[in-house]
């Protein structure tokens, strides 16, 4: 047991325990079955000579452990205000008379600080290339593109608008036929060694195109297998940008831009407060890892634990995002919930070491955040996400948290000293 860790034994007995057992009676009674009397109607001496009093004791225990847990906050008030994780709790003993629990409480680590200002550590500086700006407008050109008849043969880019049935040993295979379907030379679409071989035909043609499907293909019946697809050419269309004309700029409706200089400049500007925002995330990251590095602290499990369930439950959210379940992922990955938190270890004990040196520097250098600075801060944010402050508050979780947030920016700043 590390010296953060406390075991404390508490007893629910007398007419506590009796109230918890008389509570789980009323829970089972509705639940079974005696002959002669109306479901849940059966008297409690009735019930216990079929079953047994062992029968209520888990859920009286379930009942009891809340009034314990309160016994021991209350008993230990120099604790409760330090414990940093759920309590373990285990059922020393249990009989008709009595239950016995013990919790074993979390108390927060000391952490010792190292150097935490003057860290040597400097902001990239942001520059903005004129290809980066290039690149940009060419991609927001790209969301413009027109596709048009094109009477000359199909180049690298271009697209085919083919019919095509493939066969394998002279005989058509399932899934192999389509009709006008438009194909971009050069996306990868389709099988290697297929779209380039339609590079030189025009509308009209028709080739036989010689692939051999790859031994990882899907369908594992055409892995492998040389095939011939009869292709016969549509069309042809030649994927055109559009220029940075008058009617590019009406159709684009950037507020401000209305020719190319303006664009550059804005695209320019937008680009520089993207790389601005990598720019300070990436400085605050190596300020808290050569803080920490100087930084001293024995986490308990327990701590480390609960961090990790946090993530656990942030990655769930964030794959229903994209429609999978936590459940699938383990499927996808063949992997399981034990092997995913091994794997988030190491970053919950970063995220663990940053929060305690970020509140022992706050609490060094005497930092302490105001209602008013709260319920200021409270009403800035409200207004820029376009909530009302009570929302925004709920949504938050509280003042307290918030005074909190406020706190822990405040000790980054000294950091960034």
């Amino acid at each position: 047991m590390s010296k953060n860790e406390k075991k404390i034994e508490i007893k629910i007995e007398g007419k506590e325990w009796q109230k918890c057992l008389d509570r789980a009676f009323d829970k089972n009674i509705k639940k079974v079955k005696i002959d002669g009397f109306r479901p849940g109607k059966a008297p409690k001496n009735v019930f216990l000579k079929k079953y047994g009093i062992e029968s209520l004791f888990m859920d009286a225990a379930d009942f009891a452990i809340e009034a314990a847990y309160t016994k021991v906050l209350t008993d230990n008030k120099d604790i409760a205000e330090k414990l940093v994780a759920r309590p373990d709790v285990q059922m020393l003993d249990v009989n008709e008379k009595e239950i016995t629990f013990e919790f074993t409480l979390t108390t927060k680590p000391e952490i010792k600080l190292g150097k935490y200002t003057d860290l040597g550590v400097e902001k990239e500086k942001v520059k903005v290339t004129k290809k980066e700006i290039e690149e940009s407008i060419d991609n927001i050109r790209k969301r413009y593109t027109e596709d048009i008849i094109k009477e000359g043969k199909i180049a690298d880019g271009d697209i085919a608008v083919i019919d095509f049935e493939g066969f394998i040993d002279d005989k058509a295979f399932d899934g192999g036929k389509g009709t006008d379907y438009s194909l971009k030379i050069g996306s990868g679409t389709f099988i290697p060694g297929f779209e380039e071989q339609l590079i030189g035909l025009k509308a009209s043609d028709d080739k036989d195109v010689k692939v051999t499907f790859p031994e990882d293909y899907h369908a594992s019946e055409l892995k492998g297998k040389e095939a011939i697809f009869k292709v016969h050419i549509n069309e042809v269309k030649e994927v055109k940008l559009p220029e940075l004309d008058k009617d590019f700029f009406e159709d684009l409706g950037m507020e401000g831009v209305t020719n190319k200089e303006e664009l550059e400049a804005q695209v320019k500007e937008n680009i520089k407060k993207h790389k601005e925002g990598h720019a300070e995330n990436d400085y605050l990251d190596k300020l808290l890892e050569t803080a920490a590095a100087n930084v001293k602290v024995d986490i308990p499990d327990a701590m480390i634990n609960e961090e990790l369930d946090r993530m656990i439950r942030e990655y769930s959210e964030n794959l229903k995002m994209q429609g999978i379940t936590l459940e699938q992922f383990y499927q996808f990955t063949n992997s399981d919930e034990k092997a995913l938190k091994e794997r988030m270890r190491d970053e919950a004990v970063k995220r663990i070491t940053y929060r305690l040196m970020l509140e022992e520097i706050a609490n060094k250098e005497k930092i302490e955040i105001s209602d008013k600075d709260a319920k200021k801060e409270v009403k800035e944010l409200a207004k820029k996400y376009g909530v009302s402050e009570d929302e925004f508050l709920m949504n938050f979780g509280g003042l307290d948290l918030v005074k909190y947030d406020l706190r822990m920016r405040r000790a980054m700043d000294i950091l960034k000293k």
